[in-house]
């Protein structure tokens, strides 16, 4: 039975990219044993309301399960399990039910400069092993870029994440056209109904990105979809992502996990969930820059493929503490 003597909260700023903010927890039980969990991009408010509530709910306090302490908060949730998982020496992927020993990646590509540079970058892909690429569109970088990606590559499996930015039906209809395997987040996840509107129009998969099982139900109800977005990170807990999972797989819907930010832990979460049964599309934790992570080993793809970490317990990879020291802005200890 776990109990926790001490805990430590780091807040990051990563280096690379856009350096974004995240969120770390360590926690070290009485024998020893440490557990690690990350919030990436985490609300305002997380920092003062994890100081000035998670001494009072884990220190000295005795708990079975992960499910059974009550902190909502992401982070708090996958140091608990990576500490369980860790003391029963099986690997986190096997605890929460994963069956998969490795998995597909896709390979996420944002707006270039020009069309003919994302085809380059596409090609520079498909030769490092990649069968599956998501490209990023927005109003005014869709159509002409896709309509490129494909006709200079007609057999390559090609998605498109509009990241909510979308307010109408017709560009969407259109990319349609170049066979898509999927639509990755049109609209704005409360508009449930242009979802169902777009799925009914399209041959591809619309995939919508949710943080609760609850708010799921609305797509299943109206049929709005047939893909799930699963990002670990977003859910309070990883048996909540768990259930979503459930819920997603027993209507029909396939699954993809994503989550390639962060310092690599909340990624290496996100592994351990995509390894299981119903995540049936390919995995995205390549989001560059791998710069950014404080793991070994560093969570993302080789050939376009990734594997899940079965031979070690808990997360599965070490965090390079000096490295983290130096990357953080602020922390504090309890």
């Amino acid at each position: 039975m776990p109990r926790v003597r001490e805990l430590e909260v780091f807040r990051l700023v990563l280096p690379f990219g856009r350096k974004t903010e995240t969120l770390l927890v360590k926690l070290t039980d009485h024998g020893g044993m440490v557990g690690w969990g990350e919030a990436t991009a985490p609300p305002a408010k997380a920092w003062s309301r994890l100081e000035e509530t998670l001494a009072a709910l884990l220190i000295g306090v005795d708990w079975e399960h992960p499910d059974t302490v009550p902190s909502g908060d992401s982070a708090v949730d996958m140091a608990c399990w990576d500490l369980w998982t860790k003391m029963r020496g099986v690997p986190l992927a096997e605890a929460i039910g994963g069956t998969r020993t490795s998995l597909v990646a896709t390979v996420r590509l944002g707006p270039d400069t020009s069309v003919e540079s994302l085809v380059s970058r596409v090609n520079q892909q498909i030769c490092a092993g990649y069968g599956h690429v998501t490209l990023d569109v927005r109003p005014g970088w869709d159509v002409e870029p896709v309509r490129a990606v494909r006709q200079a590559y007609p057999a390559l499996t090609l998605a498109v994440d509009c990241g909510n930015a979308y307010s109408d039906l017709g560009q969407l209809v259109a990319l349609d056209s170049y066979g898509l395997e999927v639509i990755e987040r049109p609209f704005a996840v409360t508009d449930v109904y242009s979802h169902a509107a777009l799925q009914d129009q399209v041959a591809a998969s619309v995939a919508v990105e949710v943080s609760s099982s609850a708010e799921l139900d609305d797509f299943l109800t109206l049929r709005a979809a047939r893909v799930l977005l699963l990002r670990p990170s977003a859910f309070p807990s990883l048996s909540e992502a768990r259930r979503a999972h459930d819920r997603a797989a027993a209507a029909g819907w396939d699954i993809q996990c994503t989550g390639g930010q962060g310092a690599g832990l909340a990624r290496a979460a996100t592994v351990a969930v995509a390894s299981l049964p119903g995540c049936t599309l390919p995995c995205d934790v390549t989001q560059p820059p791998r710069q950014n992570q404080i793991v070994t080993p560093v969570v993302g793809a080789n050939a376009g493929v990734i594997a899940v970490p079965l031979t070690r317990s808990g997360l599965g990879h070490d965090v390079d503490e000096q490295r983290l020291r130096r990357m953080t802005k602020e922390s504090f200890h309890a």
